[in-house]
């Protein structure tokens, strides 16, 4: 496999940040994005270049190709980021799965647990490539117009599941020149219940809703709107996550230490982390309450949480009134909309078949 070639899907904000900084960093990207949503990415098609300014060095990106041709990007290289948010996966696996291989290894950036979505219908399509995930985007960044972006940090250490499991060594040795500082779960469920967005976003929205639409989310998200009450019912949501993994036999990190271990912070409880990061406190709140840290987090983080939970007999009361709470402010019912456990194919499997699935990729 040539490791300088990266064929990037996406065109938003962390997919632009991470096509010019990688290109920065010498390696050859194709960016691809999905012909519906061309706009994106027309400003850059024909020039190719992304002015970048990043903590790590700034500078114009001359990017390989930018493209809507699925099959040119697919082609270009077998290592595939697909770096959107998680309501556009299927949207992309659609789209891509025609032109997908069995030497393609795949990385979801982040997942929400959506590699084992992906990896049901590879192998429904008689596919066998490597999907895998990570826990969170690689860098806090924003796109800051259609043809540059920024970069306020850098995920220091980023975690990667990989399914199957047992290529979990593979991908790593892959991936670590990528992403210095990358470590590994045990598998991409770990992973996927180790997101950091939904524990944090929607609780954190839903307690500022009130600031946010009279504002227009001019205040600083993490340093303002998260205090240590809100602290306390983020943490109220993390102690539900990390009893579910318990009962899949995970020992989940909680997310001060999740934040920490990630760079974002100092050590101690997550108020006092949150308040010590350079990175999470220059951050604003979303302008609306249509931001992707609702209509994402909440259909394709919690509630997948939540019905994952409740297939294991799991109770999830606070997670659960977040949904609720947030689907009238969506005015969406994401028990619907959301990402349900039916399509990961793993329906009347035990603990111990769904281990063996991740583990070995075979849903037999």
């Amino acid at each position: 496999m040539n490791q300088r070639r990266i064929t990037i899907l996406g065109g938003g904000n962390t997919a632009f940040a991470t096509a010019a900084k990688l290109t920065l960093d010498g390696f050859d990207i194709t960016l691809c994005e999905l012909p519906a949503f061309k706009n994106q990415i027309e400003t850059i098609k024909n020039t190719k270049k992304i002015s970048l300014e990043s903590v790590t060095g700034s500078g114009v990106a001359n990017l390989y190709n930018v493209t809507t041709d699925f099959s040119m990007a697919l082609s270009f290289s077998n290592l595939v980021l697909v770096i959107v948010p998680s309501y556009a996966h299927s949207e992309f696996i659609n789209a891509a799965l025609p032109f997908i291989d069995n030497n393609h290894i795949i990385v979801l950036m982040p997942g929400n647990l959506g590699s084992i979505q992906w990896k049901k219908m590879a192998l429904e399509a008689g596919k066998s490539c490597i999907i895998s995930e990570v826990d969170t985007a690689p860098y806090v960044c924003r796109k800051t117009s259609s043809d540059s972006a920024i970069i306020w940090g850098v995920v220091s250490q980023l975690g990667i599941g990989v399914l199957p499991s047992i290529e979990t060594n593979q991908v790593f040795d892959l991936l670590q020149n990528i992403f210095p500082g990358l470590s590994t779960y045990s598998d991409v469920m770990e992973c996927g219940l180790s997101a950091a967005n939904p524990v944090v976003h929607p609780a954190g929205v839903l307690m500022n809703a009130g600031r946010i639409e009279y504002s227009h989310g001019e205040f600083y998200f993490y340093e303002e709107g998260v205090s240590k009450s809100v602290a306390e019912v983020i943490m109220a949501v993390d102690k539900e996550r990390i009893n579910i993994g318990k009962h899949l036999g995970y020992s989940l990190h909680p997310i001060n230490e999740v934040f920490h271990n990630a760079g974002f912070g100092p050590k101690g409880n997550l108020w006092e982390t949150i308040n010590g990061s350079y990175m999470l406190t220059r951050l604003k709140a979303p302008g609306n309450l249509s931001s992707r840290w609702l209509t994402e987090d909440i259909p394709f983080g919690l509630v997948t949480w939540s019905f994952l939970a409740n297939y294991f007999n799991i109770e999830t009361p606070m997670i659960n009134s977040i949904i609720n709470l947030g689907s009238v402010i969506m005015e969406t019912n994401p028990w619907e909309s959301g990402r349900d456990i039916t399509s990961f194919g793993i329906a009347n499997k035990s603990v111990d078949d769904i281990k063996s699935f991740l583990k070995n990729g075979n849903l037999n």
